[in-house]
């Protein structure tokens, strides 16, 4: 794992291939964050090239980076585009660190605030300090996936006027036993963390996740497994307490005012058991809650299912996610400031990864 951890300070080749370099943050805490960032073939040296707005993506729970074709399908939407591997996740993870261990997700406002700077835009200032001089910027369109998206979403909530956009994949808004079942549990899960902060949850995922998603299993796509598990990472009482902290804030509504794209699957499959069904379906949420949820986030919230898609949307089957782009450049030609030129067809077919 180590080997494939970069020296902080300077751009180097990623492990995706061509035109993808990473760079490794330093954060206040010592943990880093890695960036990514992917620059077409014809792009001028360097990454920077003429665009009509920035594209930052935020994976999700036991997850990391490898979305190639979403890349270039932004790129050729004529953005530059921009992936963070957390601290604690992916490229960012170190010998000795508890694989995406949190107490709170507001810990990432680091690993954000260090993004931005990295891509040459106006860092908002932490809540209570004052802002510093606005610097004219391109455009900023937020992009989380599960966690990820909720993450992004509170965000946006403490850091007004800093994005433009937010485009959410099946965002992990809302617990999949609902909001009652939440408030039922919170308690006992928050004196918990407070005891023992890194005790494990029992294991609820029966693999089907990277049975519909992985190469060896007949899924499109191959990726680390050292970072992204078959069975994902053990998740630990103190993540879940940060998530149904995160989750009540949503439950109270955001009052975000900026155009909210959520992507999400036309139905669930929560059964512990294979079935073909977990091919066309959400494993991981509850659909139907988080597109309830999803009204707390805004005035202007745009929810679209997807049908057939998985819980990432942008790793469905090729038909599936050709719809789910369509949905993409419709909803950007309505909503997305100084609308890019939207690609009307995707070019980029599935493309396993070497990692």
């Amino acid at each position: 794992m180590q080997e494939l951890n970069p020296p902080p300070g300077a751009w180097q080749p990623d492990i995706l291939g061509e035109g993808f370099e990473q760079l490794t943050l330093d954060l206040p805490d010592g943990a880093p964050a890695t960036l990514v960032r992917y620059s077409p073939p014809d792009a001028p040296p360097g990454g920077e090239h003429a665009a009509a707005g920035d594209v930052l993506y935020v994976h999700g729970w036991s997850d990391y980076f490898f979305q190639t074709e979403l890349a270039r399908y932004w790129a050729q939407a004529g953005m530059r585009f921009f992936a963070l591997d957390l601290h604690n996740y992916g490229r960012s993870l170190r010998p000795g660190q508890s694989p995406g261990f949190t107490t709170d997700l507001t810990e990432y406002d680091a690993d954000i605030a260090a993004a931005l700077a990295a891509m040459g835009r106006p860092v908002p200032a932490a809540a209570g300090q004052p802002s510093g001089p606005a610097t004219p910027a391109r455009p900023l369109i937020l992009l989380g996936h599960s966690t990820g998206g909720l993450t992004l979403s509170l965000w946006a909530s403490r850091h007004p006027g800093a994005a433009s956009a937010l485009v959410l994949n099946s965002p992990w808004l809302e617990f999949q036993a609902t909001e009652l079942g939440r408030r039922i549990i919170s308690p006992l899960i928050g004196r918990e963390a407070q005891r023992r902060p890194l005790a494990q949850l029992p294991s609820v995922d029966a693999g089907n996740y990277a049975r519909a998603v992985f190469s060896a299993f007949g899924g499109e796509w191959t990726y680390n497994l050292m970072w992204r598990p078959l069975r994902g990472f053990p998740g630990t009482v103190a993540f879940l307490n940060a998530v149904f902290r995160a989750q009540a804030v949503v439950a109270q509504g955001l009052r975000l005012d900026l155009p909210v794209l959520v992507l999400l699957s036309d139905k669930s499959y929560l059964q512990p058991r294979w079935s073909a069904d977990a091919e066309k379906a959400d494993v991981a949420l509850d659909v139907d809650v988080v597109a309830r949820r999803a009204l707390s986030l805004g005035t202007c919230v745009t929810v679209a299912r997807v049908p057939d898609a998985l819980h990432d949307v942008f790793l469905s089957a090729k038909p599936v996610r050709r719809r789910a782009y369509a949905v993409v450049d419709q909803w950007a030609r309505g909503y997305l400031p100084a609308a890019p030129e939207v690609s009307p067809k995707l070019r980029a077919g599935s493309q396993p990864i070497s990692s």
